[in-house]
């Protein structure tokens, strides 16, 4: 019975071990990009401070970057309690390993002293020749077999346990040392964004002068975001009319009527929630989805349809998943709108410099769709994206994976 407890409670530590391991690599991964994103972010505020640019710009690089440092010392705190968890579980594993053991030993050692009492042949030979008839002899006999296999096997399993123990052990004094490690990380990722809030806070007192200026630019280009999504909007309808049109739905001008085909396609894109690929190979979010407060003046309330992602010169966007080109729209600076149908949802590709493809063009997963324009004044490549099911806007942090 109690070698049966102990395989339930090993094999359950081991479960345990792989949970607690998983989370550890998850949170491994998501703690290596927000790394590799802040890293990519001083490399454009340096670029920012080096060009002499506006310090408004500036500072809204730098709410970028303090954003994503309190984002991994939340990854930072959580692996860490994960980590505390498990090194528990094996305390746990321990303790009860210690105790069997030394029952095991206890049992053992009387054993022992029993054996070395009745060691003699003499006396074994006695205890058989003393039997009454052959068949109690014949049990004698093999009681004593089965006394020296059970006195073995106790002996094996006294051996399992310590090196299962010591495993443990092990275990527990590298997990210990790791949290070590993760609370001087973590001690240092806080001074790095205290740091970094005071940077900001010296800027945002040297622009105060010019908060009447700021409030106005913020406004224009508010102005200028909103023009661009209702164009988006209006394009979304027309598609959505023309696709209707070619199936012989002339009344429907809110919803895609899907063929057979084009529903697996939107299944098999809805089934994708929370895992799309991002649109940019390497890029940083810089501005949220929804109604959020400006970084520089926290007064005004704006509102994203989509998201923006800044990423390097030269950087392309890419198909979040495999679909059609159903338009392709040119604004009036010269970039362009690329808009891609998955069944009843559409993906939008705004400010692209260059364009690799067509209206009709069907499309891969993480194809390129073309090279997102480089502002040689802000010194940024900004995508804008957007994803609809129909004509309601979705938030895009939602279906993209780690964002």
């Amino acid at each position: 019975m109690l070698k049966y407890i102990f395989c339930l409670l090993l094999l359950s530590s081991t479960l345990s071990w792989g949970q607690e391991e998983d989370k550890q690599r998850k949170l491994e991964a998501q703690k290596a990009r927000l790394q590799e994103e802040i890293r990519a972010q001083e490399q454009l505020l340096k670029t920012e401070k080096k060009k002499e640019r506006s310090v408004t710009t500036v500072v809204v690089q730098q709410t970028v970057k303090i954003n994503l440092q309190q984002k991994l010392i939340n990854t930072t705190a959580k692996q860490a309690k994960v980590l505390g968890n498990s090194m528990y579980i094996n305390q746990v594993s321990v303790n009860n390993l210690k105790k069997d053991l030394k029952i095991l030993k206890e049992d053992y050692a009387e054993m022992i002293v029993k054996s070395y009492k009745s060691r003699s042949e003499q006396s074994r030979a006695m205890f058989l020749l003393s039997s009454e008839n052959f068949l109690q002899a014949y049990k004698r006999a093999q009681y004593m077999k089965q006394y020296s296999s059970f006195r073995k096997m106790q002996g094996e399993e006294i051996k399992a346990k310590t090196d299962e123990l010591e495993k443990f052990n092990n275990k527990l004094s590298s997990q210990k040392q790791e949290k070590i490690k993760l609370i001087a990380v973590s001690e240092k990722e806080k001074q790095e964004l205290e740091k970094e809030k005071q940077e900001q806070q010296r800027l945002l007192n040297s622009i105060k002068k010019d908060k009447n200026k700021i409030i106005a630019d913020i406004k224009k280009k508010q102005k200028e975001s909103k023009s661009i999504e209702r164009q988006i909007d209006r394009l979304i309808r027309e598609a959505i009319a023309a696709a209707n049109k070619k199936v012989g739905n002339t009344t429907n001008t809110t919803s895609f009527v899907l063929t057979p085909e084009a529903k697996a396609l939107a299944n098999d894109f809805k089934s994708n929630h929370g895992s799309l690929p991002w649109p940019v190979e390497k890029g940083l979010l810089t501005k949220k989805f929804g109604r959020q407060p400006h970084p520089l003046e926290p007064s005004i309330i704006i509102e994203s349809s989509g998201i923006e992602i800044s990423s390097e010169k030269g950087a392309k966007a890419r198909s979040v998943f495999s679909g059609e080109v159903s338009d392709v729209q040119m604004a009036a600076n010269g970039t362009a709108t690329v808009m891609v149908r998955h069944g009843d949802y559409t993906t939008t590709y705004s400010n692209i410099g260059k364009v690799f493809v067509k209206k009709g063009d069907k499309l891969a997963t993480k194809q390129a769709i073309g090279e997102i324009h480089f502002n040689n004044f802000t010194g940024k490549a900004i995508l804008k994206f957007l994803i609809f099911q129909n004509t309601t806007k979705l938030n895009p942090q939602s279906w993209i994976v780690n964002m």
